[in-house]
């Protein structure tokens, strides 16, 4: 019989730099040389010369000093090839804030998944401007804030929110229908993940599956992208469709497109949590 394997440190670590001979082998022999095991690498250039190089590496450290490890690879190789990087630990959870307004699918799918374990993640805070989903976020044991929003208040209660979301390494927007200020993503200071319906920006308002139905749509789908000043203008991280006829009605429309934010939304927290996806201008590269 054979031991229980070691507990090993699992790291993550991410790169973007310009392209340029040399950069595998550099990341390869460093974490050679500091004891760590490849476990796998995933990489993507723009171009075949002159391009954005990118690479997501996940290893095993027996020494488990990844702050150690994170100051020499920026000194020894980050360095030397202009790169940004992230290095992060497997083991330790995203921890996570949610807004929210009144619609609550994206929302408890993200709670049920993560009691679940099916997203290593968490959630720290729910922060809605209605107070009608309280009863629903209170059997999964989180935090649940209610900050009223008017355009009278607009500034004062972005400034609680963002107190309330000091600390957290990712904002997910579940179905929040409010915009969201350049300043309040500043004061975040974490990303943000946003999910809206496929019809934007044809299909405006209150009520865009009806406005579907009755232009003859042929897919229902959904956006997850980062959030920047521009509404809904971010980089997007995951896509996805469900085809439609004219047998579906409106009610049908809305409960496909409700099934396709939740899945697409999770995914994309999945892809941002277990540190797959880099920002690279108006798009994302994700491992």
């Amino acid at each position: 019989m054979t031991g229980s394997p070691s507990a090993d440190t699992v790291g993550r670590l991410l790169i973007r730099c310009a392209d340029r001979q040399g950069i595998v082998a550099a990341v390869a022999s460093f974490l050679s040389a500091s004891g760590a095991n490849i476990l796998s690498l995933d990489q993507h250039a723009t171009a075949h010369t002159g391009g954005t190089y990118f690479q997501r590496t996940e290893f095993a450290l027996p020494s488990g000093n990844l702050q150690g490890l994170r100051a020499a690879f920026a000194s020894d190789v980050a360095r030397g090839f202009g790169m940004d990087f992230t290095l992060t630990d497997s083991g330790v959870p995203k921890r996570l804030g949610i807004l929210v307004s009144r619609i609550d699918h994206c929302l408890l799918d993200l709670l049920w998944r993560t009691q679940r374990g099916e997203l290593d993640v968490s959630i720290e805070v729910v922060v809605s401007n209605h107070a009608d989903l309280a009863g629903a976020v209170e059997p999964f044991g989180v935090p649940f804030v209610h900050v009223p929003v008017t355009p009278e208040t607009r500034a004062e209660a972005e400034t609680r929110q963002a107190e309330l979301l000091q600390g957290v390494d990712l904002v997910v927007l579940a179905r929040y229908m409010q915009i969201v200020s350049g300043s309040m993503i500043e004061a975040v200071g974490a990303p943000m993940i946003n999910i809206h319906h496929s019809f934007l920006p044809a299909f405006v308002g209150a009520s865009p599956y009806r406005q579907a139905k009755e232009r003859g749509v042929k897919v229902v789908g959904a956006t997850a992208h980062y959030v920047t000043e521009v509404l809904d203008d971010g980089p997007i991280i995951e896509q996805d469709v469900v085809r439609v006829n004219h047998r579906h009605t409106t009610a049908d429309l809305t409960r496909l497109g409700a099934d396709v934010e939740r899945s697409v939304l999770s995914r994309a927290v999945r892809w941002h949590c277990e540190d797959r996806v880099v920002r690279d201008g108006d798009t994302t590269i994700v491992f």
